[in-house]
């Protein structure tokens, strides 16, 4: 009997684990590893992972936007971000979604 074959992502990222959270990308993972270290060192506060918001206009629900990480700096000013290897599409118009209705602007690496 053929084994199942493990479906390849769309964009080549490889799913990897890190202090038993699963990252969508070895990138991700690696961000992940260094705002550790920045929130061990007191540079950022409240480090969170997929963080939903959602995107309602005029009361109707349009979609959900999930930030890979939210933080706050050691003044006090909240980050969302993204950890992104290609800005599709649906992200751009999402990004733009949450400057209109939220007023945050994400911040890539």
């Amino acid at each position: 009997m053929p084994r199942p074959r493990s479906r390849r992502s769309k964009y080549g990222a490889i799913k990897t684990k890190v202090d038993g959270h699963l990252f969508d990308s070895r990138k991700e993972a690696r961000r992940y590893s260094a705002l550790k270290v920045l929130l061990e060192q007191g540079a950022i506060t409240d480090l969170e992972l997929q963080v939903p918001f959602s995107l309602d206009v005029n009361g109707d629900h349009i979609c959900n936007y999930v930030a890979d990480f939210t933080y706050e700096l050691r003044d006090g000013t909240p980050v969302v971000e993204d950890v992104k290897g290609v800005l599709t599409d649906v992200y751009r118009l999402k990004k733009k979604l949450m400057l209109a209705i939220h007023r945050i602007a994400i911040h890539e690496t």
